[in-house]
């Protein structure tokens, strides 16, 4: 073979959804910090996104997580997320699938029954402790970043829908959060496509619409996802995050639980010592809970603990021909879905 560029990737996926992780082959990515990392990622060189995330060697229902030397002493790994669009600060479901793999390949020394991992993210440090049994990481909770509240109850108007109300809340990246009995819709593997298409819509609109910026990083500044939710009872949330340019995430999602739970907090609805479930559109579950409040910028925030599983299903070589025309890899509308082109 003649690969002018080869990478060596696991196969992770937690509680469904597909988190590989980049192990081998990246020599490095030019920033002093994860952030500035990710930025140049986003605004310089984003050839290594699309290698690995487009077609022909990547697919819509993924994402694929660059494993990095951390840049805080304190941390184990740094990892950035590489989505369809563009790279992302943080993921919850996504930093399971990075805890696991440091783990279970022995990247990072496992100890029984429990392993602290230190996770450098673009949106700060991310402390992760994964009970470990038999040389199997069995699960893994995450104190997540500091969440907070933007807006609550934000109304705009949908074509078709009328009047909407959303909720903008940080849990890693900006959140709009949706009943999602207000779209006359429920949270279901059938609704799944229509549900996708609607999040991407309600993304532009509210994008377009207000002006929104992290207090201590000015560069995560928009909506990234919007999830649809439903209360199922004072301990359940049904959540459906939705990404572009078009699909659903198969997981409770993180930080979007974490986002969530903050409206909770600032609605008087959660407080300290506080545990609910998130349940996935297809069923599985992460255990949130409330630790502590805190601030962040002058702003309250609460401090999210997200508890979940991941498992390794196989590794993976790929590698790019220097002859190959389609080696910038590409997307096309009948996958991707209504956000297409978003690259």
């Amino acid at each position: 073979m003649r690969w002018k560029k080869t990478l060596q990737l696991v196969d992770v996926h937690c509680e469904g959804e597909v988190g590989k992780v980049i192990t081998g082959g990246v020599l490095g990515i030019p920033g002093a910090t994860m952030l500035d990392k990710m930025n140049y990622i986003n605004e310089v060189d984003d050839s290594l996104r699309r290698l690995v995330v487009l077609e022909p060697r990547g697919c819509l229902q993924m994402s694929v997580n660059l494993l990095l030397p951390p840049t805080r002493p304190e941390a184990h790994a740094g990892f950035i997320v590489l989505q369809a669009d563009k790279a992302y600060p943080m993921s919850g479901s996504n930093a399971i699938c990075v805890v696991t793999a440091l783990l279970e390949l022995g990247l990072v020394e496992m100890q029984e029954p429990e392993t602290t991992v230190v996770l450098d993210t673009p949106a700060g440090l991310v402390t992760a402790r994964a009970t470990c049994e038999d040389g199997r990481c069995t699960g893994v909770s995450l104190d997540m970043v500091p969440s907070f509240v933007e807006l609550l109850d934000l109304e705009f108007e949908v074509p078709q829908l009328g009047r909407i109300k959303a909720d903008v809340a940080f849990g890693g990246v900006y959140y709009a959060l949706v009943d999602v009995d207000q779209v006359e819709m429920t949270i279901a593997p059938e609704n799944a496509r229509a549900l996708a298409e609607l999040g991407i819509r309600l993304r532009d609109i509210i994008n377009g619409r207000i002006r929104i910026q992290h207090p201590l990083f000015p560069e995560i500044n928009e909506v990234a996802y919007v999830m649809f939710r439903n209360r199922v009872s004072s301990e359940l949330y049904q959540t459906c995050t939705t990404l572009p340019p078009g699909r659903v995430d198969r997981s409770p999602c993180g930080t979007g639980s974490s986002a969530n739970l903050a409206t909770l907090a600032a609605r008087g609805l959660a407080d300290i010592g506080s545990r609910l479930k998130s349940r996935s559109t297809i069923g599985g579950e992460f255990n949130v809970e409330l630790l502590g409040k805190t601030e962040v910028g002058g702003r309250a925030a609460i401090l999210p603990r997200i508890q979940g599983r991941a498992w390794l299903y196989g590794i993976q070589q790929i590698g790019v021909d220097p002859d190959d025309p389609l080696s910038a890899g590409f997307m096309l509308s009948d996958t991707w879905g209504s956000g297409f082109p978003a690259v």
